[in-house]
């Protein structure tokens, strides 16, 4: 069965501000949660694979530009920061998912992340899912927002404990992207 997009279907809109290129040099926040908020990462062998994963990122050929900063695996979320650096010879554009671009990155990460659970987990369901749909993103405009994030990544397991990590209210100030 093919799953195409179809405009009178899915009423789908990017919500991307308008005119950046995700693929530019700069620093990004983003969260990507699991599906439908399970704690699959509180087993220490599946964070172990998320964490490994994470830390490949820069190692990629298509990734050779990022530099991680901060970043945190919890149970049912992954926050970071992901600094871009202009790779060599990189033509930017506005409407396609590009090489090396923020989505790309997480997409990869994600799919990395996926299939090596899926494989320790012993399961080839295609319904079983790990991570919700799509990720979070905040462009960091300032040394000011820069030194927040890395602080509410820090005590985001203090918050998590004491069960006040409140998710949502983050998202309002972030930008959900679509990745499908």
């Amino acid at each position: 069965m093919s799953r195409q997009f179809n405009p009178q279907k899915h009423h789908r809109r990017s919500i991307r501000l308008q005119n950046w290129d995700y693929a530019s040099a700069g620093l990004y926040f983003v969260t990507i949660c699991t599906h439908n908020r399970q704690t699959l990462f509180a087993d220490p062998q599946l964070h172990e694979i998320a964490t490994m994963a994470w830390n490949y990122i820069p190692e990629q050929d298509h990734a050779r530009h990022v530099v991680l900063d901060e970043s945190i695996l919890m149970w049912d979320h992954q926050h970071g920061l992901i600094g871009l650096t202009t790779p060599e010879g990189t033509a930017h554009g506005f409407t396609t998912l590009q090489p090396g671009s923020v989505g790309a990155i997480v997409g990869n990460y994600k799919m990395l992340v996926t299939k090596r659970v899926k494989a320790m987990l012993k399961v080839s369901d295609t319904d079983f899912k790990v991570w919700q749909r799509g990720y979070h993103e905040r462009i960091i405009r300032s040394a000011r927002e820069l030194e927040n994030v890395r602080r509410y990544i820090r005590e985001n397991p203090i918050r998590y404990a004491r069960n006040q990590d409140n998710l949502d209210r983050l998202f309002t100030q972030m930008t959900y992207i679509d990745t499908k």
